[in-house]
């Protein structure tokens, strides 16, 4: 790191918290680092890249019950789709997925990245009551869901014991920090990527008694600064690669 490890990871703090790059820029002056809002933005996608790549090889232990949904978010000014996929017990954000469309996307690829990552398929999935779910659902765990007969929840109403209330908090989570972002770049943007790591690694949660996702999944980051605890260990792995 160029910049102080304390610098870089505040700002990714401050940013990923729900502050503008221009505020966070204008926080690190304050406290004597000239950096402008580009380099921040740099850090950024250097720095999510660099984690992301060494949090893929993490095995978080999910629940047997999973959630998805959609919510609309701005690519380049351009109307698109955020498919999330999320575990129900610890509210691990499993996998990720921006598409086109509502309805006719084909969601597939990220319920296979889910399983990919669990190592698993859930026994029972939670959605709505779009038609591209259901066709995912039987094209992505066909195999599991001869063996095991994985049951997919539909037509999912807002009160009762099977509600995507869960689901609904974390859109707005989401739709929180879009607002913050204004509109992205690209749809495969490290922001997005960031999101999702500081959900589940680095922001407590008062429904999980103040632990994160990745605590409640198996996977304890230790430290008060854990974004720093996370890129050096992601800088690790990738010395010993080298």
């Amino acid at each position: 790191m160029k910049a102080s490890p304390d610098a870089i990871t505040s700002a990714m703090q401050l940013y990923f918290s729900g502050e503008l790059l221009r505020n966070t820029q204008k926080f690190l002056m304050l406290r004597g680092v000239q950096a402008n809002h580009v380099t921040v933005y740099r850090w950024i996608t250097k720095y999510v890249k660099l984690m992301q790549k060494y949090l893929e090889q993490m095995k978080p232990q999910l629940s047997d019950t999973w959630r998805a949904d959609e919510l609309f978010l701005k690519v380049k000014g351009n109307m698109k789709y955020l498919y999330a996929l999320m575990d129900d017990e610890t509210r691990f954000w499993i996998a990720q997925q921006v598409s086109d469309t509502k309805y006719t996307a084909d969601i597939s690829p990220m319920l296979r990245q889910g399983k990919h990552v669990a190592g698993k398929a859930p026994h029972t999935l939670i959605t709505d009551g779009a038609f591209n779910f259901e066709s995912a659902f039987r094209s992505a765990f066909y195999r599991e869901n001869k063996a095991l007969a994985i049951q997919h929840v539909r037509h999912v109403r807002m009160s009762g014991d099977r509600n995507n209330n869960r689901m609904e908090r974390f859109n707005g989570e989401i739709r929180d920090r879009e607002k913050v972002m204004r509109s992205l770049k690209k749809a495969d943007s490290p922001i997005l990527a960031g999101c999702q790591i500081y959900h589940n690694y680095v922001r407590p949660h008062m429904a999980l008694d103040g632990k994160t996702p990745a605590d409640k999944a198996g996977i304890t980051v230790k430290g008060q600064d854990k974004w720093l605890t996370l890129i050096q260990r992601a800088s690790q792995v990738r010395a010993t690669e080298n």
